[in-house]
């Protein structure tokens, strides 16, 4: 099938973007999205023109990396991450339009790539678990609620994508934040930091100039990982909680 591209290329972080439009054919159903891209690539190479800067590392749904706006919606029309999209889910002379992450937390480097460090930052501020473990334990060593668990397990399915982030009006990355507060709450190795590290990750999480929380849940609608817009909640109670017991 044929198609056109219309891509978002902007050569350094200060530099102006503009929308570059390119025509691929001979495009089949069966490939990925980054497959299609690197076609495209491989012609601009060919004809001495720079190719387009995307990231991407796995290609199997599991690093996040591979993220991209595409026709205003973050990772396409599936709920998937980009690398597992198909083109069959476009179809034959369809017009895409490709952006980076659009925040100002999310600076970008090149083209479709931006610098995602800020989340990085976030979980840096949680700081660590201070459990001495010892030996490795039996596994039923310390019994944990099926409940908790199956909801920590949920929470830590998080890859930290950033989707979240390009689909909220506001630029917030809430549900990533909650999501790693509420995986390490719901287990016992994660109380003894439980109150400080709530504090410090959403400290954290302000100063590098995320949005705040609407409630709008646009974050849960496109995670690929599904995590459920209820962790906010989970995030708000454990920082009501220290809040009341550090005054």
């Amino acid at each position: 099938m044929k198609i056109t591209l219309n891509v978002m290329r902007q050569a350094g972080p200060h530099e102006e973007p503009r929308l570059v439009a390119y025509e691929l054919v001979g495009v089949t159903e069966d490939m990925s999205f980054l497959e299609m891209l690197d076609v495209l690539n491989e012609e601009l190479t060919a004809r001495g023109e720079d190719p387009v800067a995307f990231d991407s590392d796995c290609r199997e749904g599991i690093c996040g990396m591979c993220g991209i706006v595409i026709n205003g919606q973050a990772h396409g029309p599936e709920r998937t991450t980009t690398c597992q999209l198909h083109m069959r889910s476009f179809k034959d002379g369809d017009k895409i339009t490709l952006e980076p992450w659009r925040a100002s937390a999310f600076p970008v480097i090149k083209d479709l790539v931006v610098d995602r460090s800020a989340f990085d930052r976030i979980i840096q501020a949680g700081g660590y678990i201070s459990v001495n473990t010892g030996a490795a334990p039996d596994a039923h060593a310390t019994p944990v609620p099926k409940e908790n668990a199956d909801r920590a397990f949920e929470a830590a399915a998080c890859i930290g994508c950033g989707a979240c982030v390009a689909a909220c009006p506001n630029a917030s990355s809430m549900l990533f934040t909650a999501a790693k507060v509420t995986h390490l709450g719901l287990l016992p190795q994660g109380q003894p930091e439980r109150e400080a590290r709530v504090i410090n990750m959403l400290q954290q999480q302000d100063a590098e100039g995320f949005g705040g929380c609407t409630n709008i849940g646009e974050c849960a609608a496109v995670c690929p990982k599904e995590i459920p817009l209820d962790v906010i909640s989970t995030l708000n109670a454990d920082l009501g909680r220290a809040l009341v017991r550090n005054k």
